[in-house]
């Protein structure tokens, strides 16, 4: 394994319904860095991000994290070696708190017991409000996930990503059904968090976005990597254009 790269994806496969979604599939993500993910609706995506995370089982091939074989792990194996992730589809408790939510992502289950020793509400609480200040959410503590809209639910939803004890950050499409001020904050955010040196793997449809922000993109089309490379590389290549207008 390259030491530099702290995900890499090798030829990995898997089937839906005789379709494949993905088609010996390879991707690799830089330390430090933010490699963007694009393709076409149902290229496959997604299921790559659920692949990684552990949610879905690949057919073939295998996933190395920070030089792990992690192909075999379970997806809570995989959060504990520092996978963290948010959805498309914005996955909030409606009966909670933003407090609460965030209380959880900080509080690893299997150790909480023990924590609870050494952690006082009060440091969650301040912990919590850190993290919420960091995404640019203004909301009270006490707040539901109901009360908040939706462009507050992703912010949430990042929050939560962000608090996780984590070495790689997955962000499927997030500025996805959201207002232009908002997806600017959330440009800036993650521009500050690679000055911090984290890691980023996103999916985004936006591509003026993606070029603005990423450092190294793989395009995606019927689950098989058409190209690969700098923005600039990857907006002259004939095959992305063609998987985009069909030309």
């Amino acid at each position: 394994m390259t030491k530099k790269f702290l995900l890499e994806v090798k030829h990995v496969s898997k089937h839906f319904g005789g379709i494949a979604a993905l088609d010996n599939c390879s991707i690799a993500v830089e330390k430090g860095k933010i490699t963007a993910l694009i393709g076409p609706n149902g290229s496959g995506k997604s299921t790559l991000f659920n692949v990684i995370s552990g949610l879905v089982r690949a057919e073939r091939g295998e996933i190395y994290f920070d030089g792990e074989n992690i192909t075999n792990l379970e997806d809570y194996e995989r959060a504990k070696l520092g996978i963290s992730r948010t959805f498309q589809e914005v996955r909030l408790f409606s009966n909670l708190t933003i407090e609460e939510h965030l209380d959880i992502a900080l509080d690893d289950k299997n150790e909480k017991l023990l924590r609870s020793f050494v952690h006082s509400t009060k440091e969650l609480s301040s912990s919590a409000k850190q993290v919420l200040a960091k995404v640019g959410l203004r909301k009270e503590l006490s707040t539901l996930a109901t009360e908040l809209s939706y462009g507050q639910r992703k912010l949430l939803d990042l929050a939560i990503a962000l608090a996780r004890p984590h070495s790689l950050l997955m962000l499927d499409e997030p500025i996805a059904g959201i207002n232009p001020a908002l997806r600017q904050k959330i440009k800036s955010l993650l521009l500050e968090l690679k000055k911090e040196n984290e890691t980023i793997l996103l999916i985004e449809h936006d591509m003026n976005f993606v070029m603005d922000l990423a450092d190294y993109i793989f395009v995606l089309d019927y689950g098989k990597v058409i190209s690969r490379g700098f923005p600039r590389e990857v907006q002259r290549d004939k095959k992305v254009l063609e998987a985009y207008l069909g030309k």
